[in-house]
């Protein structure tokens, strides 16, 4: 049965996401004329927990009644949870300010989620788990091609070059991997990705 609840929250939680992909120029002219960026933030925010919130009710009924596309050698699971470290210091790098992987890479939250979505790609083979972790690459591809526009365009410009954020950045990001490979995976999802 295709997961159709998970299919409408992705297409309402990336499509919320899309906007500064496909429609910078009407999110402009919205923010200007309609309320302002406080009305802007709340109905991004509401529209973003109701995908968000079919995305896991949908992940968790598909998971029921897994169609599966293929198995993916045992050995995957580690490779994921190992492609999991760069993208937890990925996630951190994008709130620590003044860390050098922020200045060098610009937008490390959207490469964190393509890490992660490659990564669960590789040791996962359901139907749910492409359309899931595939829609999140594909977002993830498309939305730091456009940052990446906007930033040449608009001549944004990253600075920070700190050593001890730098450092703040790893400790955090390499804490957050193991206490989610450990303990909070397993607790959340259901699955150990190290056991």
């Amino acid at each position: 049965m295709l997961p159709l609840v998970l299919i409408a929250g992705l297409i309402l939680f990336l499509g919320v996401h899309s906007l500064r992909i496909v429609a910078e120029p009407w999110r402009t002219r919205v923010l200007a004329q309609r309320g302002g960026e406080k009305r802007w933030k709340l109905g991004y925010t509401l529209l973003s927990l109701a995908g968000f919130a079919l995305i896991v009710w949908g992940y968790g009924l598909a998971r029921q009644q897994p169609m599966l596309l293929w198995e993916p050698p045992s050995f995957m699971r580690h490779v994921a949870a190992l492609l999991m470290l760069p993208s937890f210091v990925l996630l951190a790098a994008a709130y620590v300010p003044g860390n050098r992987l922020k200045t060098r890479l610009h937008h490390p939250m959207v490469i964190s989620v393509k890490v992660w979505a490659f990564a669960h790609l590789l040791s996962n083979g359901t139907l749910a788990d492409v359309l899931l972790f595939g829609g999140f690459l594909l977002w993830a591809v498309f939305s730091l091609r456009a940052a990446r526009r906007r930033d040449r365009s608009q001549r944004i410009r990253y600075h920070g070059d700190s050593a001890t954020a730098t450092l703040l950045t790893l400790v955090v990001g390499l804490a957050a991997w193991a206490g989610f490979a450990f303990w909070a995976h397993a607790w959340l999802i259901g699955v150990r990705p190290l056991g």
